[in-house]
Parts: C-alpha cells; sequence; structure tokens
C-alpha cells in the first residue's frame, strides 16, 4: 500500500463490539472483581482441550496438603508421648516417624505431580492462545492491522500472553492449594481446639482485605506497565525493519533519545507498581506474625491450666502458619495478577473487535474471463476525509488499465477495493457480473496475481518463496516461473541454486532480486488477472526491459491493472485512468491523453523535465 495512504487516520466501526475493544484498550478504571471472575472463565475456556491435566495437578495438590497437614498431628502426639513418659521408648515412637517420613515422602511425590501437570497445562493452554490471537489476525478487517502499531500486537501475543500465564493459569493452581490449604488447616484447627481456631480464623483475613486494597490502588499502574511495554516492543521493530535507514541518515541519537524516553517511562511506572504491590507481602507477613504470638500465648496459657497439652500446641503453631501461609502467597502473587490482569484487557482488545462479515455462504467463483464493472463506488478510511466518490468504470476481458496520478490521489487505493483488503462504503464492483460482495474473498483473490512495490520475502529457501502461492509446485515449473521473471540466471550462481536459504526480509539478496523472485511467483500461478503496482521500480534498465517482455507474455489475454509512477512504462496499456483526489479526471489512450494537453500531458513531461 502506498504509504501516504496507509498513514490514513483510519475509522473504527462504531458497533457495540468495537466500542468494548476500545475501552479494553484504553484500560479498566478499577480492579472489578466481577469483570475480572468473568475474563478467567473466558481464558479457562481456552485451555478446555487440557483440562485433564488441570485436575490432574488439582488432585496433587490436594493429595499433597492432605499428607503435609497430617505431619503437625503425629509430631504432636510424638512430644507428648516423650513427655508423658518421661524418657525415649522407641517401641512407641517409632511407628510416628515412619508415618511421618511417609507422610513427608507422599507430600513431596504429590507436590511434584501437581507443579508437573500445572505446567504441562499452563504451556498448553497458552500455546492454544496465541494459535487463537494469530487466527484472529486473520479474521479482523486489515483496517485493523493497519491502524495499530505492529511491534503492539506482537507484544499481546507474545508478552501479554506469557503474563496472562504466569498471572492467571499458575496462579489458579496457587489459588486452589490456598483454598484446600486453608479449608483442610481450619478442619484440623477445629477438631484440635475450637476457641485456638477461632482467633486465628478471624485475624489472619485481614491480610487478605490488605492484598485487595493495594490491588486497587496499584492496578492502573499495572495496565500503564502493559502499555508501555508495547510501545517498546513497537518501536523495536520499526527500528529493526528500518536500521539501514536509521544508519543512512544517521539517525543513531536521535533513535536513542527517543527509546530513552520510552525505556525511562516503563522504568518509572514498573518501579511505582511493583512498589505498591510489593507492600502486600511484608504487610501480610506482620499480621501472621501476630497470630503466631497470639496463639503461642493463648496456648501457653490453656497448658497451664491443662485444658491443652503440649504436643497440641506445638501442632496448632504449626497449623497457625501454614494456615497464614496461603494469604502470603496471595499477597506475593498480587503484582503478577494485576500484570495478567491488565494483559488479558490488551488480549480482549484483539479477540473482541469484529470479525470480517462472513463470507462462507457466498458464491465461490471458479472460473473467470475478466469482465470489471465498477459502478458508482464511494469509499474513504476515515469518515472525514474524502477520497473515492462517485467513481465508475468498465474494463473488458484482456485489456490492460494504467492507473496514474500523484502520490495519494486513491490508485493503491483502487487496487485495495478490487481485491476487497477493504469494503467499498457504497456502489458495487462486478466481476463478469458477479458482485464482489457476494462472492467468497478467497476464490475472488485467488483469480488476482499481485505484484508489488514493497517486495515480501519470507525466511525460506528460494524455491519456497517463488511456490509460495503453489506450494506443491515442480522443481521445474519453479524454474520455468523464474526463467520468465528472469532471475533464473542469478540463482543458478548461487552455491545453493534453488535451495539457498534467504535469511528474513531477503537480506542476503539485493532489492531487485527480491523483487524479481515477486514476480517469478506470479508467473507460476498464471492467474486471469493480474495487479502490477510499481512491479518494476526496484529493477534496472536493462532487466526492466527483459521483464516487461514476460510481463507482456503473462498480460496476454488476461485483464491487467497497472500502477505506475513511471510513465514510460505504461504506454502501450490499452487505457489509461488518471487519478486526482479520488476520482478519474482523464482516460484515454497515451495518444489521446497526450493530445489533451491536460494533467496527464503535464505529468508525462514534468518526469523528462526533472531528467
Amino acid at each position: 500500500m502506498n504509504k501516504n495512504e496507509q498513514k490514513t487516520d483510519f475509522s473504527v466501526e462504531e458497533s457495540p463490539q468495537s466500542s468494548k475493544a476500545i475501552s479494553i484498550a484504553k484500560g479498566r478504571k478499577k480492579f472489578n472483581i466481577k469483570q475480572i471472575w468473568s475474563q478467567t472463565k473466558k481464558i479457562i475456556k481456552f485451555g478446555k482441550p487440557f483440562h485433564i491435566y488441570l485436575y490432574l495437578s488439582i488432585f496433587g495438590v490436594f493429595a499433597s496438603t492432605l499428607f503435609d497437614l497430617l505431619v503437625p498431628v503425629y509430631i504432636g502426639k510424638s512430644i507428648d508421648l516423650i513427655i508423658g513418659e518421661g524418657l525415649v521408648n522407641f517401641d512407641k515412637l517409632l511407628p510416628n516417624i515412619l508415618l511421618l517420613i511417609l507422610f513427608v515422602w507422599m507430600s513431596s511425590i504429590f507436590t511434584f505431580v501437581a507443579n508437573y501437570f500445572s505446567n504441562v497445562y499452563c504451556f498448553k493452554s497458552s500455546a492454544e492462545m496465541r494459535k487463537i490471537i494469530y487466527k484472529k489476525f486473520n479474521s479482523v478487517p486489515l483496517k485493523f492491522i493497519d491502524a495499530n502499531q505492529h511491534g503492539d500486537l506482537l507484544s499481546r501475543m507474545i508478552n501479554d500472553v506469557n503474563l496472562l500465564t504466569d498471572g492467571y493459569l499458575e496462579g489458579l493452581s496457587s489459588i486452589t492449594n490456598g483454598l484446600i490449604t486453608i479449608i483442610g488447616t481450619l478442619i484440623f484447627m477445629l477438631v484440635l481446639n475450637i476457641p485456638l481456631a477461632i482467633v486465628v480464623l478471624f485475624v489472619s483475613p485481614l491480610s487478605l482485605f490488605i492484598c485487595m486494597y493495594i490491588a486497587k490502588k496499584s492496578y492502573k499502574l499495572f495496565a500503564e506497565q502493559a502499555r508501555s511495554e508495547g510501545e517498546i516492543s513497537g518501536f523495536l521493530e520499526e527500528y529493526i525493519s528500518s536500521d539501514r535507514l536509521v544508519l543512512a541518515f544517521n539517525y543513531e541519537d536521535k533513535a536513542l533519545q527517543n527509546f530513552d524516553k520510552i525505556n525511562e517511562k516503563y522504568y518509572k511506572v514498573s518501579s511505582k507498581a511493583d512498589f505498591f504491590s510489593n507492600l502486600s507481602n511484608p504487610t501480610t507477613r506482620f499480621i501472621n506474625g501476630l497470630v503466631y504470638i497470639i496463639v503461642a500465648f493463648t496456648g501457653a496459657l490453656l497448658a497451664i491450666k491443662g485444658y491443652v497439652s503440649i504436643g497440641l500446641i506445638s501442632s496448632f503453631l504449626s497449623y497457625a502458619s501454614t494456615f497464614g501461609q496461603p494469604f502470603n502467597l496471595l499477597s506475593s502473587e498480587v503484582s503478577e495478577l494485576q500484570a495478567a490482569v491488565a494483559s488479558t484487557d490488551r488480549i480482549f482488545y484483539i479477540l473482541d473487535y469484529p470479525d470480517e462479515p462472513s463470507d462462507k455462504d457466498n458464491k465461490i467463483l471458479s472460473s473467470v474471463d475478466g469482465n470489471i464493472e465498477i459502478e458508482h463506488v464511494d469509499f474513504s478510511y476515515n469518515p472525514k476525509t474524502k477520497l473515492i466518490q462517485d467513481f465508475s468504470l468498465s474494463v473488458s476481458k484482456g485489456q490492460k488499465i494504467a492507473i496514474v496520478g500523484p502520490t495519494g490521489c486513491g490508485k493503491t487505493t483502487l487496487i485495495n477495493l478490487l481485491m476487497r483488503f477493504y469494503d467499498i462504503n457504497s456502489g458495487a464492483i462486478y466481476i463478469d457480473g458477479n458482485s464482489t460482495t457476494e462472492i467468497t474473498r478467497d476464490s475472488l483473490r485467488n483469480k488476482f496475481g499481485m505484484v508489488l512495490q514493497e517486495t515480501w520475502i519470507f525466511s525460506g529457501t528460494i524455491r519456497e518463496n517463488i511456490a509460495y502461492g503453489k506450494p506443491n509446485a515442480t522443481l521445474e515449473e519453479v524454474k520455468e516461473a523464474a526463467r520468465l521473471a528472469g532471475c533464473d540466471e542469478f540463482i543458478s550462481k548461487l552455491k545453493d541454486g534453488y535451495n539457498t536459504k534467504i535469511s528474513e526480509g531477503g537480506q542476503n539478496i539485493s532489492q531487485g532480486q527480491m523483487q524479481l523472485l515477486c514476480i517469478a511467483r506470479v508467473m507460476l500461478i498464471k492467474p486471469p488477472m493480474l495487479i502490477l503496482d510499481e512491479a518494476t521500480s526496484n529493477i534496472d534498465t536493462r532487466t526492466e526491459l527483459k521483464i516487461q517482455e514476460a510481463f507482456n507474455r503473462l498480460m496476454e489475454g488476461r485483464t491487467t491493472f497497472i500502477v505506475a509512477h513511471r510513465l514510460s512504462t505504461i504506454q502501450n496499456a490499452d487505457k489509461i485512468l488518471v487519478m486526482n483526489k479520488g476520482n478519474i479526471i482523464e482516460q484515454g489512450s497515451h495518444e489521446e491523453l497526450l493530445k489533451k494537453r491536460g494533467f496527464y500531458y503535464y505529468l508525462y513531461n514534468s518526469q523528462f523535465e526533472e531528467v
């Protein structure tokens, strides 16, 4: 897409779903438990195929907690045996010692089971979540991708999913462990001594209320932290992909200054968020320490009165400490939980965005002659900025249509509408009498072959890159396409030929060679209609002449749209459309337009004057 057009301020549909997505993107105002629980249920659904691992993990937690809770009982009994006998009677102590060893051993085994299956559940769920987000990228309108910083979208898919996994899914295991521990410990304490159990029950939960208070205060900071992390990812993605441009313009120092600003912002908000969240852990530890002291002194007084044994006090102190541990654990999880909540908002900004209207019931375009009718089409990226208005055009099979005009006039936009990358606001586009809104997007796009000015090469072999549109193509078919495109010569000189590995973005070949490979892709699939958007802009004049010959063979009998800045390349077009501000202001052959001495005449001669 023309960069001037792509930077347009894209509008967002004012639907309930998109409004919800926008509000989520801006972040919640409050740490809302009801909304968090609602999202937690959504997140658990991601891992539905793997719930067996979750159940095994919960079983492991339950079993390990049960064995842990039995240990203090038998330690207390052992202490009472020693005190009661006045000496160590190994015959009576030995069964207790063996049971204690067994309980500790079984607790360790089931703790391992719980942690193992919890990790499996988390990793599989996060992998499934990334898969769903990736599918979502393919189902949202293209304007959603254009309107968001690509690095930020990557950050949502990778970093935010990691934070969500750490905070929610792993936290789920911790919370389950905590609940089982609290309930089990409370039952054991009530069985041992009700008054002491009531003391622990009323004092320990204070730490939970403190955690919730701190969470509400620091949530906004974690939401801002997630957004700042997205800004850093977006900046780095842009910098790395444009590293040559940065070096060419000696922009390193300025780029470093811009990064420092974003990094400093991230540092400040992260420091504040961590500071507030870390207040919860020492506070809850202080409260648990008070509980321990109260139980110790109360138990001592009861022991002096003869109401409880020393062994029971020992058991109860152990349970009091155990009862407070889940609250400490929750306080330590608060920061990760808040980061997870903020990340969940950012993830659901993507997942809650409305998909493109479904076309599964539309007609499949099986064969095409190439007759195209555009009737009274209106389109703009932003409703406030008009672009294409009342546009009409009739193209017959096999015609070569060139589209020229100043930057931002709507040339590439017209291509986007033909391919239905964007839907028109009003009017209609017909392919052989079929409205593009009534046929499937896949079958429509399969009938076009595109070569763009902005080349795209992925990390893979040359053969794989050429066969991108036809993965099952034979090597001979690939070579024939390369010969037609004029790139067989340079490929044959490479050490590994068509098996040469190309780095990401084609960094180990020239820009012109990348464009030749992109042209070879189209040569391979031989579509009934062609779109050439500045297809030879990065190729030298000699190679361009060869490519033009190949294109002439490829275009024979095929409807072709050619977007061009160099007017010398489109003189043989059947019809030249001169666009300005979204409208066709002139049309005709090259000779006809020169005779009119209008806008095209001015554009054509200005290029030679510049030379």
